[in-house]
């Protein structure tokens, strides 16, 4: 390759990105359409005995990964309620929440599990920021 073979080079590049990104946004509508085709058909309230079936978990696995939050699903009064389409996402990507917590809820549920609260001035400042 010369100096002047250069503006072909860079032009079959060019080519080449411009049907990778065509590529990548037929792909983008296609899981788009998918997931909206999905999440409005799958958005199915459930009790825990019925999600329990679903997922074939006993009851008391289901209780301890929803307190812990590693389940996506809310607490209506004394039951618990999950939808069908985050549990299967849940399940397929292995995530242990729906929402990412951010740094201040992470840090509020670490001091939380902690059994006693630290003495210093410092640590407590530290874990608090």
């Amino acid at each position: 390759m010369t100096f002047n073979d250069l503006p072909q080079v860079v032009a079959v590049l060019l080519n080449k990105v411009e049907r990778v990104e065509q590529m990548i946004e037929k792909l983008d509508v296609k899981l788009n359409d998918k997931t909206k085709h999905n999440s409005s058909n799958e958005h199915i309230p459930m009790t825990l005995d019925e999600a329990c079936d679903f997922l074939k978990m006993k009851k008391s696995t289901m209780y301890y990964h929803l307190e812990r939050g590693n389940i996506p699903g809310t607490r209506k009064g004394k039951s618990y309620l999950l939808f069908k389409d985050e549990l299967l996402h849940w399940v397929e990507t292995g995530r242990t929440n729906a929402v990412s917590k951010t740094f201040e809820e992470t840090n509020e549920s670490f001091l939380k599990s902690m059994k006693r609260k630290p003495k210093s001035r410092l640590l407590a400042e530290l874990l608090k920021d």
